[in-house]
């Protein structure tokens, strides 16, 4: 799948597509979990699905979406008890730019965007969150992680090279290469340690699954 997702997430596809509907609309909807005392609602599914859809042109299974639904309410509940600052409106619309830069004209990302039927209103809401988590689990975890020089070399040798190499360029140097292999590297570590931490906490929770009508 190719990700059009804003250019801080790597790690960050755990979280892909992070939405909170507004919790004071009083609509009529199905729940589609429970976790501990919250719930997770069948619209929030589908808004995820939506958005997925604006990214990569297609969206994971109900099962799949719900399942980072859950992700999502774990770091969320987190970053709030921790009292993790918003980010502000000028690094939410710099995402945007960001997304947009991965289609291939403002025309392209419009015409997804209806398809998708989330309004601008809609989007920007959800990078806002996107951007709250993924900017809360990158402080969490960077502070702890060392990137070896060996491990910079390798990533040159095996990753850097062979791609440019493939097509037909000549590989950029190591030192020219650096900078963007140690953070490809720490983005990777965050998002092994993420999930790790992820699943422990998944384990201590109570969660009904109604979508598919099992539990945790």
């Amino acid at each position: 799948m190719r990700n059009r997702g804003p250019i801080i997430v790597g790690v960050f596809s755990l979280l892909l597509g992070a939405v909170e509907p507004g919790r004071g609309q009083q609509v009529v909807d199905r729940i589609a979990a429970r976790v501990e005392s919250d719930v997770i609602l069948l619209s929030e599914v589908q808004e995820l699905s939506r958005y997925q859809f604006l990214v990569d042109g297609k969206s994971e299974s109900d099962s799949v979406l719900l399942d980072r639904l859950l992700d999502q309410w774990i770091v969320r509940n987190e970053a709030r008890i921790s009292l993790f600052p918003e980010p502000s409106e000028r690094d939410v619309e710099r995402s945007l730019q960001r997304l947009k830069r991965t289609f291939s004209s403002e025309e392209e990302f419009r015409e997804r965007q209806r398809q998708s039927g989330l309004t601008d209103r809609d989007l920007l809401r959800i990078l806002k969150l996107q951007l709250y988590l993924s900017n809360y689990l990158d402080t969490r975890f960077r502070p702890s992680i060392q990137v070896a020089d060996q491990d910079v070399e390798e990533y040159y040798r095996s990753r850097v090279v062979p791609r440019a190499e493939s097509g037909g360029q000549t590989p950029p140097t190591l030192e020219a290469s650096r900078e963007f292999i140690q953070e490809a590297l720490v983005l990777r570590a965050i998002n092994d340690q993420a999930d790790r931490w992820l699943k422990e906490s998944r384990s201590r929770l109570r969660v009904d699954k109604l979508l598919d009508g099992g539990s945790e």
